[in-house]
């Protein structure tokens, strides 16, 4: 983590830690830059792991009111507040992916296609597309472990701590969905035809 450095510091932006430090007494303007620097990361995970847009727009906004009402408790040489970010929404997709279950006896909805997601993070090409249909049909936590460590570029220990699992069991669980990937990905005809037809192996 950065130390907080003095804006005086030629050609620096302020840091995150000490934007906190004034959020903490209610600068709506520190909070406004938080926002601008990183509440695309709260949306992207929302999207990533419900699979709407919509739904997504709402973790976001909830995500960023809780980094509002609890910047009294923020401590400066964490893991940064993108990782705060990212571990509240994805507790938030999870608290909503259960209570969806609870109302229906459908699994994880397998639309995850339809989540807008970074260009830059994606192909926007018909493999593309096979590999988001097929992080859909991933559970709940499994499709959290693939989007944190592959999307968001967490390590493990950082993505573990965020899901509340030991390094092992995190790491057992990411070796899961890499499997179920695996699978599903060899049974697409799209992906399939790509490889230039089905493997012997």
């Amino acid at each position: 983590m950065i130390a907080g450095n003095n804006l005086e510091q030629m050609g620096s932006e302020e840091v995150d830690d000490d934007l906190m430090l004034r959020v903490a007494k209610r600068d709506g303007e520190a909070f406004r830059i938080l926002v601008d620097r990183h509440a695309d990361v709260a949306f992207r995970i929302g999207c990533r792991i419900v699979g709407d847009s919509i739904e997504a727009e709402d973790i976001a906004q909830e995500t960023l009111l809780r980094l509002w009402n609890n910047a009294d408790k923020w401590i400066p040489g964490g893991s940064g507040v993108a990782a705060w970010l990212s571990r509240v929404a994805t507790n938030l997709c999870l608290d909503r992916l259960r209570k969806k279950k609870r109302t229906s006896e459908e699994d994880v909805p397998d639309e995850a296609d339809k989540a807008p997601l970074a260009d830059e993070l994606i192909d926007e090409d018909r493999q593309g597309e096979a590999v988001k249909k097929c992080i859909g049909k991933l559970g709940d936590r499994q499709k959290a472990a693939v989007v944190l460590t592959y999307y968001e570029e967490q390590p493990n220990l950082e993505a573990a701590k965020m899901l509340k699992m030991k390094i092992k069991a995190f790491e057992s669980l990411l070796y899961r969905a890499r499997g179920s990937l695996k699978d599903c990905l060899e049974n697409n005809p799209i992906i399939r035809s790509a490889r230039g037809g089905i493997d012997n192996g």
